[in-house]
């Protein structure tokens, strides 16, 4: 497999990366965990090292079983997950939020549920109108410095 950088920062993926967003939402129903988990532990044995997520995806679901599926080789791929939305009682999204206590909680949140104690990419899902893109670059740059996150983008 070919591979890329990303960025100026030496972030090195697969040419080929796995969306992993329609395995629990989005396009039909979830599908069933076992499979989910087959194929992408299947995509790792043909190369791909880059796995995207989100919290929104879900929600939660799809970070729980990535943090599974990649927990035999969570050393040999890179996680990208983002932040950035508010979800309601029953898991719908309420609106965005990319406030930096926000972030940070969800930054937390989402290493329990990939089982890992870093996250490779952690990403901006959609730009948050009432929060300055400095505060949100600033937050997760705090985050970088605790350790808890590797690179920062904005999908």
């Amino acid at each position: 497999m070919q591979k890329r950088t990303l960025g100026t920062s030496g972030l090195e993926v697969s040419a080929i990366g796995l969306g992993c967003m329609g395995l629990s939402y989005g396009y039909g129903p979830a599908t069933e965990k076992q499979q989910a988990i087959t194929l992408i532990r299947t995509a790792f044995e043909r190369g791909v090292t880059f796995f995207d997520s989100a919290e929104a995806y879900g929600p939660y679901k799809n970070e729980e079983l990535l943090g599974e599926a990649l927990a035999p080789f969570r050393d040999e791929v890179v996680i990208a997950t983002k932040f950035g939305f508010e979800f309601n009682a029953e898991g719908g999204q309420s609106g965005m939020n990319s406030r930096p206590q926000h972030i940070h909680d969800v930054a937390d949140a989402a290493l329990k549920r990939l089982n890992t104690d870093v996250i490779d990419l952690f990403y901006q899902h959609r730009v948050d109108p009432d929060v300055p893109i400095e505060d949100v670059a600033g937050t997760v740059k705090d985050l970088i410095a605790e350790g808890k996150v590797k690179h920062f983008g904005l999908s």
